[in-house]
């Protein structure tokens, strides 16, 4: 049983009570606090040694990855972020000078972002450790984006530059907060979502929860440089489509737009976020599952993202 399998098996019957407008399957709850100008959004992430990072990793970079993980799906909700609860789990050897630095790559990145970290839980794990965090944030409403709204015909965008994240990036990206806010500021931004295990995975959580399918352009897809240089130096096996499509831990906004307001929508985009890219990748189709398309036609895109429990 995987990671999504599990999710579903156990979320089936999950209680409810009347503040909950969007439970399990979003990037955050949504619920209803009875405040007349905004909802809470409300989420959970963790970060384990030996599988999000490694006991080489800089301690400041794991404390920023712990709660920019969280932050990104904040921002693929188009939410603002307000504040944390951290829970730390150690082996009985821990250092606290790395503890401490930990704590010091996750205070800076909640500064930029003026969050709040106002406690937690600390208990011991045998042999690695784990960082999880719970956070709250606000979205105007009617301002707040979901999976589930893409439709027939919109236009599929992603930002920035997909794969080789681990040739460091997971540990130092930067949630798109400020975009995903002014995407949904500014145009009626159908479904998003935050790119974590890669855009073949991710883009299927929109198809799933809008019911729709979709079609990719293979030229259109965004490698990155570090995909590029490892294809390059031959130091990788995985072809760099593929591990643009797979790789995860990108943290990109991944979204829908009807077509109408595609280019305008990259038009202000460029101006806005000129050091940022933006690409059409595709469009939502009526059939099922995703298509991609390449120099020898349409295929069916057999590949996803990472998965854990497989």
């Amino acid at each position: 049983m995987n990671e999504f399998e599990l999710i579903n098996r156990l979320t089936r019957s999950l209680p409810v009570n009347k503040s909950v407008v969007v439970g399990a399957g979003d990037d955050c709850a949504v619920l209803d606090v009875g405040l007349p100008d905004r909802l809470l959004l409300f989420k959970t992430d963790a970060v384990v040694e030996g599988i999000h990072f490694t006991s080489a990793a800089a301690p400041e970079k794991i404390g920023h990855k712990a709660l920019a993980r969280c932050l990104s799906d904040i921002a693929a909700m188009a939410g603002t972020p307000t504040a944390a609860l951290v829970t730390l789990a150690l082996p009985n050897n821990f250092d606290p000078n790395l503890v401490e630095s930990i704590y010091s790559g996750m205070s800076g990145l909640a500064r930029r972002h003026e969050v709040a970290i106002v406690g937690g839980e600390t208990t011991s794990n045998p042999e690695r450790i784990l960082i999880s965090i719970a956070l709250i944030g606000w979205v105007p409403r009617g301002k707040g984006v979901l999976r589930s709204g893409a439709e027939v015909g919109d236009a599929i965008f992603v930002s920035g530059e997909l794969g080789g994240s681990l040739a460091g990036r997971h540990l130092e990206f930067e949630p798109r907060l400020a975009e995903g806010r002014w995407l949904a500021q500014h145009f009626s931004i159908h479904a998003m979502i935050d790119v974590s295990d890669g855009l073949a995975g991710d883009l299927r959580h929109i198809l799933r929860a809008s019911r729709v399918g979709a079609e990719l352009l293979a030229t259109a897809i965004p490698i990155s440089r570090e995909v590029r240089k490892a294809a390059k130096a031959e130091s990788s096996n995985k072809p760099p489509l593929l591990a643009a499509l797979t790789d995860g831990e990108d943290f990109e906004l991944l979204f829908t737009v009807a077509s109408r307001d595609a280019v305008p929508l990259l038009d202000a985009w460029r101006k806005q976020f000129p050091n940022l890219p933006l690409n059409c990748v595709g469009k939502i189709t009526a059939s099922d599952g995703v298509t991609i398309r390449d120099k020898d036609g349409v295929r069916p895109l057999t590949a996803h993202g990472y998965v854990h429990f497989q």
